[in-house]
């Protein structure tokens, strides 16, 4: 099989991410571009397309698997990735993704069973600078705006939107006469690490053929060795990093959890519960809407032996938080957004912690403090 490179675009802004995909095929000699549309999935069926820079080349269906429009994309975007490739004629694959189809997960498919004859070179988000904040605050189900993979699909606009953002390290700007400079500001804050790229001066090709690390970009995703967004204040828009070692009450923080959950358009980061005090947990809240989950452990609190097995990036993370007495415990959570807080939003997260009596009567008094979490965590 030729060696064919793929890069992936993706995001909601269908605008931008059209208008990358374009830019792509007029500025790369042999270029195609491979697309799935999911919104015909109710009758059955996923339609591909492939185009050039001069129109639709060919068209055909996949049937949907386990009902799951998403999963029909899976199965059939590597076979005809590889098709491509065999036949040749191929100089950049750019699998155009539908619109809440996340990056992520087509990118580790690619890698998983395209094998080293197809390459995932690059991974862009469209984005109008402009749209970011209203998506970012969208709450609607992505059922209710016809936009899910599958009849299981729970996903919201927002949770989508953000970590279609936040994956791509390239992202593909139209030139958006409403964006003002909070608009700006909110996207470097949000996504400090990415190269944003202006649609229509020919920068893209670069961006679509630098290279892409799939492992770590998991890595910078993953809670335990999330690279969250520094403190930040500029245009109106403020970034948060909020930091302490000291857990949780239970009770305290729940109780607080929508007040906390809508004091910011975006929030994330890793948090420790003193009920639970051995599990790692997972914030991720946009859209006004908060999902909590479990990480698994704490490293400190894993067997000498489980050490070797931890991947270089998840203890290299934990080392910059180490604590002498708990180790990689920690609360670590970032609120971005305009005319944050942030004194307001620091006094209710101060006011969850155990207090001074309640951190001095030890982990196994800890352990018996009411389960508040537990619905949350499905336990």
């Amino acid at each position: 099989m030729t060696r064919l490179p793929v890069v992936i675009v993706g995001g909601l802004h269908a605008e931008a991410r059209r208008a990358a995909v374009e830019e792509l095929l007029a500025t790369v000699p042999g270029s195609v571009a491979l697309h799935h549309d999911l919104s015909t999935a109710v009758q059955g069926t996923v339609v591909r397309t492939l185009r050039d820079a001069t129109g639709v080349l060919g068209a055909g269906e996949a049937p949907l698997v386990n009902d799951c429009a998403c999963c029909a994309l899976r199965e059939d975007l590597v076979p005809e990735l590889e098709r491509l490739a065999d036949a040749g004629l191929t100089r950049l694959a750019v699998v155009e993704l539908w619109a809440s189809v996340e990056p992520k997960a087509m990118a580790e498919v690619v890698a998983a069973h395209g094998g080293p004859g197809l390459p995932v070179t690059g991974v862009i988000t469209g984005v109008d600078p402009a749209l970011v904040l209203p998506y970012l605050g969208n709450g609607d189900d992505l059922m209710d705006a016809g936009l899910a993979a599958a009849v299981t699909d729970q996903r919201t606009i927002a949770d989508t939107w953000a970590r279609q953002l936040e994956y791509a390290p390239v992202l593909a700007l139209v030139d958006s006469p409403e964006a003002d400079d909070a608009d700006r500001a909110l996207l470097a804050q949000l996504h400090p690490t990415a190269r944003q790229v202006p649609i229509g001066h020919g920068g893209l090709a670069g961006a679509a053929l630098g290279g892409f690390d799939v492992e770590a970009a998991a890595a910078a995703q993953h809670p335990a060795c999330a690279l969250l967004p520094a403190d930040a204040d500029e245009a109106g828009v403020s970034t948060l990093v909020w930091h302490r070692d000291r857990p949780f009450h239970p009770e305290r923080l729940y109780a607080a959890l929508e007040d906390l959950t809508c004091a910011a358009a975006r929030s994330r980061g890793r948090f420790w519960l003193a009920d639970r005090p051995d599990t790692l947990l997972h914030w991720d809240a946009a859209g006004g809407a908060l999902c909590v989950e479990s990480a698994g452990p704490w490293l400190v609190s894993l067997p000498d032996a489980a050490w070797d097995m931890v991947p270089p990036v998840r203890r290299a993370a934990a080392a910059l938080d180490w604590h002498p007495q708990h180790g990689d415990c920690c609360q670590h959570l970032v609120f971005t957004s305009p005319g944050l807080d942030r004194d307001g939003l620091a006094e209710i997260l101060e006011s969850c912690l155990l207090t001074d009596a309640e951190y001095g009567a030890g982990r196994e008094s800890w352990k018996g403090l009411p389960r508040a979490f537990d619905t949350l965590l499905e336990v």
